[in-house]
């Protein structure tokens, strides 16, 4: 069971005291109308320290982001220009000088085809699983480097649920000290909660769909790079049993 499945039996009363006092703190302020609203910087200041918490998910998200906007691109992992090179050198059958290629630049298309053409003498269907092997291995390579955008749109609304229980002590400790409170006296506790659930969701919505956008970006590539890999090494198909293309 998850935390949130355990968690759900309290989550009610304690939301349904968040909104009537928000609802109570709504109608006070409807008599007070010469009262400013709070900025956000204000706003931000009654998140206490699970709102830094979020900061600090905000700004790792965020560098992901830019990093794999940057990184996970077509040029990044199979460049043209080494395309070329890798094809027209085994297009003339210095496979030695292909490998050696591919491993002094590296990458994801340099992977496939090193792994594949040191299969080469064992068979045209043994060097195709090398290939498969080594694109298995980097797909999941970069499948893990955005998993981590995953992570964070799930931690958020966490410490969103965190922030409104934090919130929910403050107000309960104003109950406790005052024989009388007011809807104004329990603000500071309503408002961490809000803001923090607010923060929470907004955080969660925003990377979990980078995540997904990011996720179908990889596959698309991988599977698109693979079949190119595949393409460059066709002639080496056996064309009748025990021949191979020039």
């Amino acid at each position: 069971m998850s935390a949130i499945s355990k968690l759900r039996p309290y989550l009610f009363p304690a939301l349904a005291l968040v909104v009537l006092s928000a609802v109570s703190l709504a109608q006070e302020g409807g008599g007070e109308a010469h009262q400013r609203n709070k900025t956000l910087l204000e706003l931000f200041e009654t998140t206490g320290f699970v709102g830094w918490l979020m900061v600090a998910c905000s700004v790792a998200g965020t560098a992901l982001s830019i990093e794999h906007l940057v990184n996970l691109r077509r040029e990044k992992l199979a460049p043209v220009s080494l395309s070329e090179d890798l094809k027209a050198l085994i297009d003339e059958g210095r496979y030695d000088e292909a490998i050696e290629l591919a491993e002094e630049e590296g990458g994801y298309l340099s992977s496939l085809i090193s792994s594949a053409l040191q299969m080469r003498h064992a068979g045209y269907e043994e060097m195709i699983q090398g290939l498969e092997a080594a694109a298995n291995e980097q797909a999941f390579k970069l499948n893990t480097k955005i998993s981590y955008m995953s992570l964070i749109g799930n931690i958020a609304p966490l410490l969103g649920l965190l922030g409104t229980v934090t919130g929910m002590i403050t107000s309960f400790q104003e109950i406790e000290k005052l024989k009388a409170p007011t809807p104004k006296d329990l603000a500071t506790g309503v408002y961490e909660s809000l803001v923090n659930t607010t923060m929470g969701l907004f955080l969660a919505i925003v990377f979990l769909t980078f995540y997904f956008l990011f996720k179908n970006k990889v596959s698309k590539m991988t599977l698109s790079i693979n079949l190119q890999a595949v393409s460059m090494l066709k002639h080496l198909a056996p064309t009748k049993e025990g021949e191979h293309a020039a």
